[in-house]
């Protein structure tokens, strides 16, 4: 990460937005944490974006050969698994 003088950022925030934050003490702080925090759960591959270059469609599209998503039968959250050691079929099951 870059060191140097911090910059400052604006936004536009609706009516709502802005009564939710009434009475946060230190909005700046608040804001920088929500940041952070979000930035912490951005997908490694679109980087939040929502969509993969063709490049990075052809890097999926070897990963996938050998991994699939599936849905967690603790906590529903699907989550990708690696199917090596695995035949596919079994996988599918």
């Amino acid at each position: 990460m870059k060191k140097g003088k911090p910059e400052v950022i604006t936004f536009k925030a609706d009516p709502a937005l802005v009564a939710a934050m009434e009475g946060i003490d230190n909005r700046s702080e608040f804001i920088r944490s929500a940041i952070l925090s979000a930035l912490d759960g951005v997908c490694p591959l679109c980087q939040g974006t929502g969509i993969l270059t063709p490049e990075q469609k052809r890097h999926w599209a070897g990963f996938a050969q050998h991994h699939h998503v599936e849905r967690c039968s603790t906590c529903d959250a699907p989550h990708l698994v690696c199917d090596a050691g695995r035949t596919r079929e079994a996988a599918d099951h």
